[in-house]
């Protein structure tokens, strides 16, 4: 099963107001394990990022002004999810930002109903207990020290250990980073060492006639009917 972690940086809050998307990352699943493919953009918003936004993911004005606008991403993009469902952590914002740049594109609109909502099923699995991906990392032990600010593709791969904890949590002896070689693997039989000995029993005659004195006894037995 393909899946595609999914998430964006913005300008502000509200793209009904004129924010904007300025960085959106991907990260492709299989069976909730990442593949190692991962697709991330910072976009040029084409409008200014205002510092209450800068401090939150760090990601200034000046560093955006070379980079490429969503009309020159939006193939790659869509190529790169295709048609597998996103994991989304609050998937109703990056839907709506993603819907708004489509809109500009006069692309059809992703359905909320194509993500699965990580804070969803955080609630359903701890209920009254803080839901942030932050808090998550925390509950489920997974090391943030690398995470300084916010990022679309370090949240993504966050994510993706939050996801399979949610679901679950991951095989004992089983790393995410094994995922390539045992999809690489044909899963070719293997010889068998070791075979054990069938040991075969033969009952004595007396034995023999024993059992068939107990089933003449038996009314109706289902042993003598198959004779």
């Amino acid at each position: 099963m393909r899946e595609i972690i999914l998430d964006t940086e913005t300008t502000g809050l509200d793209p009904e107001k004129g924010d904007r998307v300025i960085e959106i990352a991907c990260l492709e699943l299989l069976n909730h394990l990442p593949t190692g493919r991962s697709l991330q953009y910072y976009i040029n918003p084409e409008r200014l990022v205002p510092a209450d936004a800068v401090a939150i993911h760090g990601i200034t004005s000046e560093f955006l002004l070379g980079k490429p606008k969503f009309p020159e991403i939006i193939g790659s993009f869509l190529e790169f999810i295709a048609d597998s469902p996103f994991v989304i952590h609050n998937a109703d914002f990056d839907i709506r930002f993603l819907n708004a740049e489509l809109a500009r594109v006069k692309h059809p609109p992703f359905p909320l109903s194509r993500s699965v909502d990580t804070i969803i099923l955080a609630r359903q699995k701890f209920p009254g207990a803080p839901a942030s991906l932050d808090a998550l990392c925390r509950r489920f032990n997974i090391d943030t020290s690398h995470r300084a600010k916010h990022g679309a593709l370090v949240d993504c791969q966050l994510l993706a250990q939050v996801y399979l904890e949610l679901r679950g949590g991951r095989q004992k002896g089983f790393a995410l980073d094994s995922l390539e070689s045992s999809h690489n693997s044909l899963a070719k039989p293997q010889a068998r060492k070791n075979f054990s000995r069938k040991l075969i029993i033969s009952s004595s005659p007396q034995e023999d006639a024993d059992h068939q004195h107990v089933l003449q006894k038996l009314r109706k037995a289902l042993w003598l009917q198959l004779k």
